[in-house]
């Protein structure tokens, strides 16, 4: 594997884990908003590697006066999507960091 397939890698998860970010947040902004439906994100992976993150209505039962939120669990989903970014972001710095070491090796 290519070191900028590999960052390309990273990459791809670095947008997937924004993607959960976003929707974790307007399921935060909206609920309190009555008959809501909590967004929920899925990830796949690609064929060329990577994963790609796909955002959808779960389907649960909503009720007239009340969305079906639960902030708890989207402060979790919040932290878990923290996490993950910050580890494809180590993975792209360290690609980062081979790639400069490479160039140096080539200007000598």
């Amino acid at each position: 594997m290519s070191l900028s397939a590999v960052m390309g890698i990273s990459l791809s998860g670095m947008q997937a884990q924004q993607t959960r970010a976003t929707a974790t947040a307007n399921n935060v902004a909206n609920a309190m908003t009555p008959g809501y439906d909590r967004l929920e994100t899925t990830f796949s992976s690609e064929a060329t590697g990577g994963v790609r993150a796909s955002v959808s209505p779960t389907g649960d039962k909503t009720f007239d006066e009340m969305s079906n939120v639960d902030l708890a669990q989207e402060a979790v989903a919040l932290a878990e999507s923290e996490i993950g970014f910050k580890a494809n972001a180590s993975v792209w710095e360290t690609g980062a960091d081979m790639w400069d070491v490479l160039m140096s090796i080539k200007r000598d």
